[in-house]
């Protein structure tokens, strides 16, 4: 047993780790007090500013899964990761909440009628509701939860150009993405495969 209450025991995957939490606590300003706080309710999500220690990308919950799978099954992994009010939310690099939305554009992400989901980027000037270190990590909880739960104290956190090829790679099979106009349907099409 721990002495520590945020210290992951043994075969619980959802705790966090005491480096882990004191990874998310340097994100705010008082970290000591915030480590205090959850030494005293283990099970009490705070309210942590972003920018500085991480940001987040915050998605619909099913599209945030299918974008954990492509990271997970294709890519390099992911950073922490929570699920919030129906919203999963992947921390990130410091930076990402002001770089992906123009990666995103330049996708058209959204656009010409796609049904792709908004992404919304959390960085300087924003805060996220953290899981408590010891949060429920049954999917039937209500509350914030922990799929991957921090564990270092300088975790691997994505940047926003692996979020944006997860992102696009998570929405390939409902709609297709390319950086050419659609072909106008009443155009007539030569095949120049026989030419002389």
């Amino acid at each position: 047993m721990s002495s520590t209450p945020y210290e992951t025991l043994p075969g619980d995957a959802a705790g966090v780790t005491s480096d882990g939490a004191a990874w998310l606590a340097s994100a705010g300003t008082y970290p000591r007090s915030t480590l205090a706080f959850w030494e005293e309710r283990p099970d009490a999500p705070v309210v942590l500013p972003c920018g500085t220690a991480f940001d987040v990308v915050n998605t619909p919950a099913i599209f945030g899964r299918r974008m954990l799978d492509r990271l997970w099954d294709e890519g390099p992994g992911s950073g922490p990761v929570a699920v919030y009010r129906g919203r999963m939310l992947l921390f990130a690099a410091p930076g990402t909440a002001a770089r992906l939305p123009s990666l995103l554009g330049w996708e058209e992400w959204g656009g010409r009628g796609q049904a792709v989901p908004p992404l919304l980027c959390h960085g300087t000037g924003d805060a996220v509701t953290v899981p408590a270190p010891h949060a429920d990590p049954s999917p039937a909880s209500a509350g914030a939860r922990w799929l991957v739960a921090p564990d270092t104290r300088h975790p691997w956190l994505p940047g926003p150009e692996i979020l944006l090829w997860a992102a696009v790679r998570a929405a390939r099979p409902t709609v297709r993405i390319s950086i050419f106009p659609p072909a106008d349907q009443d155009a007539k099409v030569y095949d120049v495969s026989r030419r002389r």
